[in-house]
């Protein structure tokens, strides 16, 4: 199978699908892979690196999506790249395709087969393939929003920390999964005072054990989440349905009853949001303020830490690439019913229930495919 790799162009993006490492392997099995020139110079791997680890490097990022067989991307196409695809190729990338249904509808008139990250299972009922960049927004969301409430940048100028003889700032993280727990990991790690809500009494129990009285855990509702913004200085949403919207946890009207200078950083923007006002940012224009709070939604958070996510990410997509390469895409989602889940769009066909409900389109399953 023919590999191509092309290179991100979505504001400050600088990961990379794969390292030369996993080219490599790509290479060992047998497959052909086509990286775009300069694809990974931003954060120390040249063309020379992916050179040596067999890849062709093509200067015309059109020559990879005429040529490949499969498209390994870290982020959802963007316009001039999905009107590139064309029918049968496979898309194995993040789609986030629920709160967006311009790229939707993009990829079902190319006809092709798109594969999104963030909806493989596994046997645990994980997200294997979010879970590393989850790692990284939610340790980063803490360090952004320690940024954002410097008073230079808008914020309250209260340091996460405090001092001797004054009071550390309160952070409060809803929903428990992997990007909230990694939040709250790095919220306590710098002294805050950290309280955590989720809708899971076994999940809070689990965080319960682990971090013990440091970490105040809370089932959430909306008073309870009512009584914590009055005090807190970040709220961190941290909210996941697989494939679906992120609710709306914290209303526009629910902003009054905050610390002017207070911040909101918002993980689950690629789902659309979890506040009523948050809107996605760049890295280059990350925040913005209503009505004195401080919001800060980079859509594509990890791409600040672009060396680190990308070697993370190739550790875990490698394995599902070697395989859809190796059996083709058919084969591949026959034999895991995990990588079966991350079909998404398929033929010019929406097959991902939870997608199809958010922009209202016709469902179609994917095993009729298989």
């Amino acid at each position: 199978m023919i590999i191509g790799i092309p290179k991100e162009i979505k504001n400050h993006e600088y990961r990379a699908a794969m390292t030369p490492d996993g080219v490599h392997a790509c290479i060992q099995h047998g497959h052909q892979v086509m990286v775009e020139c300069h694809l990974g110079d931003q954060i120390g791997f040249n063309n020379e690196a992916y050179q040596a680890a067999g890849a062709q490097i093509v200067d015309d990022v059109a020559e990879i999506f005429t040529q490949s067989d499969m498209i390994v991307k870290v982020k959802e196409p963007q316009q001039s790249e999905y009107t590139k695809l064309k029918e049968d190729q496979v898309l194995f990338t993040y789609l986030h395709l629920a709160p967006d249904p311009l790229q939707t509808q993009g990829l079902l008139d190319s006809k092709c087969v798109a594969i999104a990250y963030e909806t493989i299972t596994n046997s645990q009922g994980q997200l294997p393939l979010l879970t590393p960049m989850s790692e990284v927004a939610g340790r980063m969301s803490v360090q952004a929003g320690a940024n954002a409430l410097e008073k230079t940048h808008g914020g309250s100028g209260v340091l996460l920390a405090g001092v001797p003889g004054v009071s550390p700032a309160n952070v409060i993280i809803i929903g428990g999964g992997v990007a909230g727990e990694n939040a709250a990991r790095m919220a306590l790690g710098l002294g805050a005072n950290v309280t955590i809500l989720d809708c899971s009494i076994k999940r809070l129990e689990q965080l319960d054990r682990q971090y013990g009285p440091h970490l105040k855990t809370l089932y959430s509702t909306t008073k309870a989440l009512h009584a914590l913004l009055k005090t807190a200085d970040l709220v961190i949403g941290a909210v996941l349905i697989p494939g679906s919207k992120a609710p709306k946890v914290i209303t526009k009207n629910m902003l009054k009853s905050m610390k002017p200078g207070s911040v909101l950083v918002d993980i689950s923007i690629d789902q659309g949001g979890c506040f009523e006002t948050s809107k996605p940012t760049t890295h280059q224009d990350p925040t913005y303020i209503v009505d004195g709070i401080v919001h800060y939604c980079v859509a594509n958070m990890p791409g600040a830490f672009a060396r680190t996510a990308t070697m993370a990410l190739t550790n875990a997509t490698l394995p599902f690439v070697l395989s859809l390469a190796d059996k083709g895409w058919k084969q591949a989602l026959k034999d895991d019913v995990h990588l079966k889940q991350g079909l998404n769009v398929c033929q010019g066909k929406l097959t991902y229930k939870h997608v199809a409900d958010a922009l209202d389109i016709n469902y179609v399953s994917a095993d009729e495919f298989l």
